[in-house]
């Protein structure tokens, strides 16, 4: 719970702090729901730093240059004794607060919100997840008190704000004066809005949930109140109208993240090293600061290097993170280093959690496929920058997202909260030559405005402006596409969950065709990361059966010919033939939400054959 009662209520894993119950998120608990509250309200010294300068440097340059940190959630306590729920270490956690605050209890009807104190909070220090609300003073209930249950209904809007639905203003129509309590109740046999309603005990007003949703609910719900419950702040004024959601809804908050790939940037034994130590090294103010760090434990593979050639080292890499972090406003290529790591894969850059070894590429596939590098060790920095809601940041145009996204803190945050998780995986490298032959050609060109041309009805749709903007090409179509189809295939082949399965595209940043290759790799904090499974698949003779079995299957769905003919400039969509049953991936799994993805671009299908990347007859 909040800092005002700290009770814990729950658990999650660290990385659903990112990607499903991040800061501003509602949690799901069994008899309740939370919202985990912004990052004033952590507790900063309990987190764990993260070392990633490149991530840093480019969260630097969206949020300000006064994020200093990636920081960890605070971990279990590892205790060897009994758990004791009354200790310090049951303090240890999360910080979250009661949302929504209106409740109803399920006996008498009655909608009130926790200020009236009308509900009773009853935690379980034994049972965190048994904590509850109930009313006590239940004028129908025989026995105990029920359980209360929280209400249903919330309001949004587009620039990340939150609120409870406004009940006491919807049931009245706007009109102020009356103090009565109200009850929530449903009529009919089925659950749904037309046969449930909110009344008023004192007035006798009454309305239907149908009112608050569609095209009525302007005319139901008042304006914004501009309010952040995670901040605990509301600005009072918000031009963006309010739209009812329900509890749980998917669209209530969309994670904005950015990740990258612990890539060695520096050549060289002692550059290596001072990147590795730099979230302690880049403390060092003083050549006796430093010499501080260099005689304390961990430290003593510096003991080969002269004080004053670190210091140097040291200095050289402060420099060049200042000048990262000022060098102007555009988007950091986070993937641009990476490409150029894994494409010439060096063994002196090796380390511990980075290990490259190039393999012959298949010999059936020679001609596409350039090379294939084996990552036997990745690590993988995930972190929160904020969220928004109703809409995704992927809808958004790069300016409209700064104003729709909703902040972490109430101040511009000193941290952001982040994650590592260590895997391993397989690169292949595809030759640009033949990538720009085929996009050449006229299948492909043809591909590619059917693409484009659903690109702007999409963004045209969601009244985004210019809609021609942030089309990714037909190139990362193809790669998307084709790295789904291996990932479908690793799954079924190696024993991970398709879930735990993930891709990089590096695709081309602009006209020029100067990259192309996929990432597949796995990556999680348990034992699943390190396996090996994934990397044996890398091996000549397993890739080549691999990637002919990929290619085959992909010709066909179980939903053709529907599969194969759908137009997405029709209906609306981001992708061509591309379902459920062939190229979707868990949204874990996919780096851009299962979009631009189309079989035609890489083998044929019944509706098309000129356009297909690896021809008649892929294996």
């Amino acid at each position: 719970m909040s800092a005002m009662t700290p009770t814990r209520v729950g658990e999650i894993r660290p990385s659903q702090l990112l990607w499903s119950f991040g800061i501003g998120a509602v949690v799901d608990l069994p008899n309740f729901s939370v919202m985990v509250l912004g990052a004033d309200d952590w507790e900063e010294a309990r987190g764990q730093a993260i070392a990633e300068e490149r991530l840093l440097v480019a969260i630097r340059r969206s949020l300000g240059p006064q994020v200093a940190r990636l920081l960890a959630p605070p971990p279990a306590p590892q205790s060897e004794g009994p758990y004791d729920p009354f200790g310090e270490a049951a303090r240890i956690g999360v910080p979250v607060s009661t949302f929504p605050e209106w409740f109803r209890c399920p006996i008498c009807q009655l909608l009130a919100p926790l200020e009236t104190r009308l509900f009773e909070f009853k935690p379980n220090p034994y049972r965190p997840d048994l904590a509850r609300y109930v009313h006590a003073l239940c004028s129908r209930a025989k026995g105990k008190p029920p359980t209360a249950v929280p209400a249903r209904f919330l309001v949004a809007c587009e620039r990340g704000h939150m609120d409870d639905f406004p009940w006491v203003y919807f049931v009245h129509r706007g009109q102020p004066g009356c103090t009565g309590t109200l009850k929530f109740y449903e009529v009919g046999a089925s659950l749904e809005t037309a046969n449930l309603w909110v009344e008023c005990n004192e007035c006798g007003n009454k309305r239907s949930m149908v009112e608050a949703f569609g095209q009525r609910q302007g005319s139901g719900l008042p304006a914004c109140r501009g309010r952040h419950p995670h901040l605990r702040e509301a600005s009072g004024h918000c031009p963006e109208p309010l739209k009812a959601i329900l509890l749980g809804a998917s669209n209530s908050w969309f994670p904005e993240t950015r990740s990258v790939l612990s890539v060695p940037t520096h050549a060289g034994k002692l550059a290596q090293l001072v990147e590795e130590k730099w979230l302690y090294l880049g403390n060092a103010t003083s050549l006796e600061v430093l010499r501080a760090f260099l005689n304390s434990p961990g430290f003593s593979e510096f003991a080969t290097f002269d004080e004053q050639e670190v210091w140097r080292e040291v200095e050289s890499r402060r420099t060049a993170a200042e000048e990262g972090v000022t060098g102007g406003d555009e988007e950091a290529d986070l993937k641009g280093p990476e490409w150029e790591v894994l494409s010439r894969p060096d063994p002196g850059l090796n380390g511990k959690d980075f290990w490259l070894s190039e393999v012959e590429a298949p010999r059936k596939f020679a001609d596409v496929v350039e090379s294939v590098v084996l990552g036997e060790r990745l690590r993988e920095v995930d972190t929160l920058i904020g969220f928004t809601r109703l809409r995704s940041a992927g809808e958004s145009n790069p300016g409209e997202a700064r104003i729709r996204r909703a902040p972490l803190a109430s101040q511009p945050p000193r941290w952001v909260p982040a994650t590592e998780v260590h895997g391993e995986g397989v690169f292949l490298r595809f030759h640009l030559r033949r990538i720009r032959e085929w996009a050449g050609k006229d299948g492909s060109k043809a591909r590619e405005r059917l693409l484009r041309q659903a690109h702007r009805g999409w963004r045209s749709a969601r009244g985004l402006d210019p809609p021609e903007v942030d089309f990714p090409g037909v190139v990362y179509a193809m790669l998307h596409s084709f790295s789904h189809a291996l990932m479908r295939e690793f799954s079924l082949e190696c024993g991970y969950n398709s879930a735990s399965i993930r891709e990089r595209i590096y695709a081309p940043t602009g006209e020029e065709v100067d990259r192309a290759g996929i990432l597949v790799y796995t990556a999680a904090p348990d034992s699943e990361g390190t396996l090996g499974g994934l990397v044996s698949l890398g091996r000549p003779a397993e890739l080549e059966r691999l990637l002919g079995q990929a290619l085959e299957r992909a010709r066909l769905c179980a939903s053709d010919p529907l599969c194969s003919e759908h137009n997405p400039s029709k209906d609306g969509t981001l992708h061509g033939a591309a379902c459920h049953a062939c190229l979707f991936a868990p949204e874990t799994s996919c780096e851009i939400g299962n979009r631009y993805l189309d079989r035609t671009v890489i083998v044929p299908t019944f509706r098309s054959t000129a356009s297909a990347f690896f021809g008649a007859n892929p294996a």
